[in-house]
C-alpha cells in the first residue's frame, strides 16, 4: 500500500510538474524580453518588471490600491449577478419556445456587436452616474457568453431523459430544478467563466467613462501622470482580480462535470 501511494504521489507530481512546465517557460521568456525591451525604449514606454514590482509595492503602501481593487470587483461581481438573474430565465425560455427564440436571438447577438464604450453614455443618461450603472455595463458585456453557453447546455440535454420524467409525473418545476439546471450547469459556468473575466472589463471601462473609485480611474489618473509603471501595476492587479474570478469559476465548473457523470 505504501509503495503504491509513493508512486501515485510521483505520478501526480510528475504530472503537474508536466503541465506546469510549458507556462513557466513561456512567462520567463516574456520576462526575459521585456527586460530587453524595456532597456532599449525606456521606462516612460516600457518600465521594467522591476520597476513594475516597485510600483505595485508603492501603491499598495499608499493604501489606495486595495480598495480600488475592491470596488472594481465588487461592481464586477454586481455586473455578473444582474446577468444570472437576466440570463438564465431568458435561456430557458429560448430554449421551451420557438417564437421567443425567433424573437429573441437576434437581439441577443446585437447585445454583443455593439462596443461596451459605446453603451456606457447611454445608460449614464438614463440611469445617471454611479456604481449602479457600472454594474449594469458589466452585466452587457457578461449576458452575452452566459445566455449562449446556457441555451446551448439546455438544447444538448437527452430528449429521452425529459421524457421519461415526464412520464413519470414531472412538472416543469422539478423538471428544471433536478434535471435541467444540474445537467446544463457544466456549460452555464463555461459562459460564467468567460463572463467574469469580462465583467472586469466591462467594470474598468464603465469607471473610465462613467467615474468612480475603482482601478479605472486609477489608471485614468496614472494615465495622466504619465506613471507607466504605475499603469503597468495596475493592470497587473486587474489581471489578478480577473484570474482569480475565473479559477473559481473554473474549480465550480469542474465539480459540476464530475458530479453530473458520476
Amino acid at each position: 500500500m505504501a509503495v503504491t501511494h509513493r508512486g501515485r504521489t510521483r505520478t501526480t507530481v510528475a504530472g503537474l510538474a508536466t503541465t506546469l512546465l510549458p507556462a513557466v517557460l513561456l512567462a520567463l521568456a516574456i520576462l526575459a524580453l521585456w527586460s530587453g525591451g524595456a532597456q532599449r525604449l525606456g521606462r516612460t514606454l516600457l518600465p521594467s518588471p522591476t520597476a513594475v514590482v516597485t510600483a505595485l509595492g508603492e501603491l499598495a503602501a499608499t493604501g489606495d490600491l486595495w480598495p480600488a481593487a475592491g470596488q472594481t470587483a465588487s461592481v464586477a461581481l454586481g455586473g455578473v449577478g444582474i446577468a444570472v438573474v437576466v440570463a438564465l430565465p431568458l435561456a430557458w425560455i429560448i430554449v421551451h419556445s420557438r417564437a421567443a427564440a425567433a424573437a429573441a436571438e437576434p437581439y441577443i447577438a446585437i447585445s454583443q456587436a455593439v462596443p461596451a464604450i459605446a453603451i456606457a453614455p447611454l445608460l449614464a443618461l438614463w440611469f445617471g452616474y454611479g456604481q449602479g450603472t457600472t454594474a449594469l455595463l458589466a452585466a452587457v458585456v457578461v449576458f452575452f457568453p452566459l445566455v449562449i453557453a446556457t441555451t446551448l447546455g439546455l438544447r444538448s440535454l437527452d430528449p429521452d431523459i425529459i421524457g421519461a420524467a415526464r412520464v413519470d409525473g414531472a412538472g416543469t418545476w422539478r423538471i428544471l430544478r433536478h434535471l435541467e439546471l444540474p445537467l446544463a450547469a457544466p456549460e452555464t459556468l463555461a459562459g460564467l467563466r468567460a463572463g467574469v473575466a469580462l465583467a472586469m472589463t466591462g467594470a474598468i471601462v464603465g469607471e473610465f467613462v462613467l467615474g468612480g473609485r475603482g482601478l479605472g480611474q486609477l489608471l485614468v489618473v496614472q494615465r495622466d501622470r504619465a506613471d507607466t509603471a504605475g499603469m503597468f501595476a495596475t493592470l497587473v492587479v486587474v489581471a489578478g482580480v480577473a484570474v482569480t474570478g475565473y479559477l473559481l469559476v473554473r474549480l465550480a465548473e469542474h465539480y459540476a462535470r464530475r458530479h453530473t457523470t458520476a
